[in-house]
């Protein structure tokens, strides 16, 4: 955000934002559209240049012609700190090549698609091979756990317990296999996302039950109760679900006749498990020496 705001100039903070925790995998986070009043004017998009300064797990938070708000989905109160529990995942080299693949073509029949974390309108990113491939290379999100308040004087509790659950885990191997399309609970949010339905499901199934434990222990919602972990990739507003999902469907089978798409997107060894409370991050399981 710091080259964000060079680029458009100083501008009053929100403490609100200084305590997100991403929250695009598991549909925590929305954004709306539109003015804020009547003085209000949009700004044009910053340089796609800006890309290049984003790392590994930062974001834009807005990378549009026009205004894009997020919303959390619960309020912001003094003293409380977005949890989020999660597997971060990086997209091999090559599978990045066929997602870009698909990605291109669903952005050309389904408008206003924007990258998951950064923001970025996705049909601006298909006109430039090097910045996509860029984009695609930053750390996604498998959700274990609803993204949550937490009041500060829980953080140390849960981030305890988190890693006395879920300490010791053998490495495994997790298999993206299915493009899926999501919506978040209020229906304001659609998500392209790649689905794990065999290698890895179980024993991502039974870190969510362990992170499950933990919030119910400290009065904290629980994950849905038929979970489908997955990364999401790509967002829009509103329930598009039905022709989000039409337009891969029908560009899969195109690229699958082609001979262009394996059943197997791409596949990740399990690398750890995460914790954010705010703007820091807790490393909760210890992985054995290979």
């Amino acid at each position: 955000m710091d080259a964000l705001r060079a680029s458009y100039g100083d501008s009053s903070s929100d403490s609100d934002t200084d305590e997100l925790s991403p929250a695009a995998e598991n549909h925590g986070e929305v954004p709306t559209s539109g003015k804020q009043g009547k003085e209000s004017i949009s700004l044009p998009p910053p340089p796609l240049s800006l890309l290049e300064s984003i790392g590994s797990t930062g974001s834009l938070d807005v990378y549009s012609t026009e205004t894009v708000t997020r919303v959390r989905n619960f309020p912001h109160v003094d003293g409380n700190y977005a949890l989020h529990v999660y597997i971060p995942v990086f997209i091999p080299l090559l599978a990045k090549k066929e997602i870009a693949c698909v990605l291109k073509r669903v952005a050309s029949l389904v408008p206003n698609l924007h990258l998951v974390e950064a923001d970025i309108p996705l049909n601006i990113l298909c006109n430039d091979d090097q910045k996509l491939d860029h984009a695609l290379g930053k750390e996604f999100h498998i959700s274990l756990g609803r993204s949550v308040p937490l009041r500060v004087h829980q953080i140390n509790s849960v981030v305890s317990m988190l890693r006395q659950k879920l300490q010791l885990h053998k490495r495994y191997w997790i298999d993206f296999n299915k493009w899926e399309v999501f919506v978040n609970d209020d229906s304001t949010r659609s998500f392209l996302s790649l689905e794990i339905t065999t290698s890895g499901l179980s024993e991502i199934s039974k870190q969510i039950d362990a992170v499950n434990e933990v919030y119910k222990l400290h009065n904290l919602p629980e994950f849905y109760k038929d979970p489908r972990p997955h990364i999401s990739l790509v967002w829009a507003l509103g329930d598009i679900r039905t022709s989000l999902k039409r337009a891969v469907d029908g560009e899969l089978r195109k690229l699958r006749a082609g001979g262009c798409v394996q059943n197997r997107i791409f596949t990740s060894k399990f690398s750890g498990i995460e914790c954010k409370t705010g703007n820091k991050t807790h490393k909760i399981c210890k992985l054995p020496d290979e």
